[in-house]
């Protein structure tokens, strides 16, 4: 039983490798769950690689046909990009407009998926006297105030000719639906139409680029590289790594600031063990003479201090780890930590806790470093403990038998000088087979007394 100021040492040491694992846990889930989240909703509203040719896409099924024969491709789909203004009663708005095909669409974005209202075929026109439909993000269609059924304009820079010049000419799209890809620049400047609604809007015969979406997300750049290489250099290509690279070097900055806190909590929690293993061997240092004179080994001695660390920094590991988790779920479950989603581009930042391999490379070496610190810390101090022990056992003994053996003071004398000079020494105490020799060595200084005791 540890009482006093120890105890209190000993509850704080507990108390403080609990929330550094605590904060450990949660600093990680932030710093991947921001990420993931982003390259999650990235990658649905967009394909994973942009194909482009050099020569145009002139026969466009061909090219479609060619390109899902590169290993990997498991969709292909044509496009058409363009900005332009929408306006509806008296709000106007800037739009990118994406002319899709209705039925490849799904098989390259999560554009189907993500339909709130409507769908993707309401986008052609429903009869000879109909217009084509647009789809909007939800943001989008709310700035403006329409819904399923309404009509918008749409104002492109190529308009007509007349004889003042080029002039934009209004074209009128029917709201086909709307859809939250669940990015702030897809869902306020976003809109679907079809690829020939598109064609008249811009004045183009033929897709822009040809998009295309692989088995591995991770392998896109290496399979880009592979098109860009092949097929006597027709294409040229963009993935989504590349296109976003800006804000996912951005993202990992802020892994490195966060690396280097969880290093510096790791220390601090290690550093506590180890200071508070120290203060404990140095109190118990009597307890610790009354094991070695009972025949207690140096190296069991240790292994008890040892013991008692290593419990400290797993009991300490597996507190924080369930409050962290548990912590990091709620977080992310009931969505507490509010962003500002036209920096972020989502309304709440996730804590990313499944299957992450970063977490558990950094656990495991966390405890670790807390583990060996306290064991080393404990070694170090026990083995200079029992170094003193060992001085005292031999003062103990001599002393004692020194007073047995002598009337006067001169034991006392004996004993002080003896001891003034044994000071911080391992001793070696003999005693020879008549029982009243006894050699005092001290192997450090090379130091040897001899005397005698009466009995």
């Amino acid at each position: 039983m540890r009482t006093g100021l120890l105890a209190d040492v000993e509850a704080f040491d507990h108390l403080g490798v609990t929330v550094g694992v605590m904060a450990v846990i949660i600093a990680l889930a932030i710093m991947t769950g921001l990420q993931q989240e982003l390259r999650d909703r990235i990658v649905g509203s967009s394909p994973h690689i942009y194909v482009y040719s050099r020569d145009g896409l002139t026969d466009v099924q061909q090219e479609i046909a060619r390109l899902k024969q590169v290993p990997h491709v498991i969709g292909a789909a044509p496009a058409i990009l363009g900005r332009a203004l929408i306006s509806a009663r008296t709000r106007t708005e800037a739009v990118q407009v994406k002319g899709i095909d209705p039925v490849l669409e799904p098989a390259v974005t999560d554009v189907k998926s993500a339909v709130l209202t409507g769908g993707v075929d309401l986008l052609a026109p429903r009869s000879e006297d109909d217009v084509f439909g647009i789809l909007l993000g939800k943001d989008l269609a709310q700035s403006l105030g329409v819904s399923v059924g309404d009509y918008v304009n749409l104002t492109t820079p190529e308009g007509i000719l007349t004889p003042m010049g080029p002039q934009p000419l209004p074209r009128k799209l029917r709201v086909a639906g709307t859809f939250s890809l669940g990015l702030y620049e897809f869902d306020t400047t976003m809109g679907f139409t079809s690829l020939d609604a598109a064609k008249r809007l811009f004045k183009k015969d033929e897709p822009d680029m040809i998009q295309l979406r692989v088995d591995d997300m991770y392998a896109a750049p290496s399979i880009a590289h592979g098109i860009d290489d092949g097929f006597e250099g027709h294409y040229t290509t963009q993935d989504w790594a590349d296109i976003n690279q800006p804000l996912f070097s951005a993202l990992w900055l802020e892994k490195i600031a966060v690396s280097l806190a969880i290093g510096l909590i790791v220390m601090v929690a290690a550093l506590n063990i180890i200071a508070s293993l120290i203060l404990l061997v140095m109190e118990k240092s009597r307890d610790i003479a009354i094991l070695k004179t009972m025949g207690a080994s140096a190296k069991s001695v240790t292994t008890i201090f040892i013991l008692q660390g290593v419990i400290i920094g797993l009991i300490g590991t597996a507190v924080g780890g369930a409050l962290g988790f548990t912590l990091a779920r709620v977080f992310d479950r009931y969505q507490l930590i509010k962003v500002p989603v036209d920096v972020y581009q989502v309304n709440h930042h996730g804590l990313g806790l499944s299957n992450n391999p970063l977490l558990v490379r950094t656990l495991a070496p966390t405890v670790t470093v807390m583990n060996n610190g306290a064991t080393k810390g404990t070694s170090a101090e026990t083995m200079s403990t029992l170094r003193s022990v060992k001085s005292i056992q031999a003062m103990y003994q001599v002393h004692k038998n020194l007073r047995e053996g002598r009337e006067d003071n001169t034991a006392d004398e004996f004993i002080a000088n003896l001891t003034k000079e044994c000071a911080g020494n391992y001793v070696q105490l003999s005693v020879a087979p008549d029982g009243k020799t006894y050699t005092i060595r001290i192997p450090a200084t090379g130091h040897r007394r001899t005397f005698q005791t009466r009995h």
